[in-house]
């Protein structure tokens, strides 16, 4: 086995940095445990004594609501509420945005079944304050995404389920709340919290993934150009210059680069991933001590509604989320700019970016004086963008990969943006490439029998 790394270290966009006591993490900072995927993985790297779960006390996120952060309405999950109580007393909504969301029940299920962007689903659902207020700053801080172009059957499926299974989204939610309820109080053994993380960060899982690689086998530096098919295989091109064999491949590069890599294996495999496109963003972290910040902290951090007009897209206050992110009497924020729907502010140098962050948080969070800490990490075309029919053409692509039984596709491209669902892909098609690889054998072995049939006999 050979990995090809095209930058100068494993890990890709997620990085820890340890800068004057601070934990500082350049992209995903935790994972979420509805899937066990990634939680058993560390128990696999030996870390499973290194999860921590999410503070207790604290939770919960606010919303920037015409100017000043209100919180989420308990038991509102990312698109649709589960408490009714809770959408009637917040201050976010109108009452005619509260009456029109109440009226979701009686709205009838969409007969058509071609794909639908998350904008018009929630507007043809809830109305457009639910969508204006809530939903898209709560997907905006999942995705960086526009959600006129954002699919809903890629991103959100399981609340097409709801209108289809319970004919609305609100008794759907309920349906589940009650049926989770019930089986918390039968369900034995360990309970994690929704989200976790890794004590030194999530770059220990990087680490300990790239401890139990063979040191020989993982070529950093080494951008691939191109991929084609011999007699032995696969020959592997480097923009170097270099070439090697293999007898089966995993891309798990961005879809744009991985289109490159596959032009002259699947022309049209090729051209539907070079059409992904992506998004791209900065993540500010700045520090202050406790006592400059005049606002209660009394959530995991804050997500801002494009319609507030802001320069950001959301905060996540790290150091309240997890232990030993920052020395005592200290808060680690993390701020998010640009995305899809505001990509230009990323024209930007790094210090005006710093400044912007500083500027807004002071503005929302009334905080005096400068950060004790700076840092800033680009995110350049690290988000792929789930647009409408996306699913048609990741089943499109997978089509074209049934010609090809030694070659898989693994990332966030595809399916899935969190940790996760990165690490389900590799492990499919990790399989999927073994599978392909038997089936060489096989079908070589059955050549060989044609070839040379006395051979049968001796079997």
């Amino acid at each position: 086995m050979t990995l090809h790394e095209s930058g100068d270290r494993l890990g890709g966009v997620i990085k820890t940095t340890r800068k004057d006591g601070f934990l500082i993490e350049g992209a995903a900072d935790n994972f979420i445990t509805t899937s066990p995927t990634a939680i058993d993985l560390c128990k696999d790297l030996g870390l499973g004594n290194e999860l921590i779960q999410t503070n207790s006390g604290g939770g919960g996120a606010m919303v920037v609501s015409r100017g000043k952060l209100e919180p989420i309405p308990p038991g509102f999950m990312v698109m649709a509420p589960s408490r009714l109580w809770p959408i009637l007393a917040t201050k976010i909504l109108s009452p005619m945005g509260k009456l029109r969301s109440g009226m979701e029940v009686f709205v009838p299920r969409k007969k058509q079944t071609d794909d639908e962007s998350l904008r018009s689903f929630i507007c043809r659902r809830f109305g457009t304050e639910m969508f204006e207020r809530l939903v898209q700053p709560l997907v905006g801080g999942i995705y960086t995404a526009d959600p006129t172009r954002l699919s809903v059957a890629a991103t959100m499926p399981r609340f097409l389920d709801m209108e289809r299974d319970h004919g609305s989204l609100i008794r759907g939610m309920m349906a589940g709340r009650r049926k989770k309820k019930h089986s918390s109080e039968n369900r034995g053994g360990a309970r994690y919290s929704q989200f976790m993380t890794l004590r030194g960060g999530m770059s220990r899982l990087i680490d300990a993934l790239g401890d139990n690689l063979p040191t020989d086998n993982v070529r950093l530096n080494s951008r691939v150009s191109d991929l084609s098919k011999d007699d032995d295989g696969w020959l592997i091109r480097t923009e170097d210059g270099q070439t090697s064999h293999a007898d089966a491949v995993i891309v798990a590069s961005p879809a744009n680069h991985a289109g490159a890599m596959l032009r002259r294996v699947d022309t049209k495999m090729a051209r539907r991933l070079s059409n992904i496109q992506y998004a791209s963003c900065a993540v500010v972290s700045l520090a202050f001590r406790r006592d400059q910040i005049k606002t209660a902290i009394d959530s995991f951090g804050f997500v801002v509604p494009h319609i507030e007009n802001h320069m950001i897209l959301s905060c996540s206050f790290s150091s309240e989320k997890y232990d030993g992110r920052a020395p005592e009497g200290t808060v680690l924020m993390r701020v998010f700019i640009g995305g899809a729907m505001q990509p230009g502010l990323l024209r930007m140098p790094d210090q005006q970016l710093i400044e912007l962050a500083h500027w807004e948080l002071a503005k929302l969070m009334n905080i005096e004086g400068e950060p004790i800490l700076r840092h800033i990490t680009r995110q350049t075309h690290a988000m792929p963008q789930y647009h409408v029919g996306h699913k048609q053409r990741i089943a499109e692509i997978n089509e074209q990969l049934e010609h090809h039984h030694t070659l898989a596709l693994a990332g966030s491209s595809l399916s899935g943006v969190g940790v996760p669902g990165c690490i389900d892909s590799g492990q499919k098609a990790a399989a999927r490439v073994l599978a392909g690889l038997k089936e060489v054998d096989a079908k070589a072995e059955r050549r060989e029998d044609a070839e040379n049939p006395e051979l049968i006999s001796l079997r």
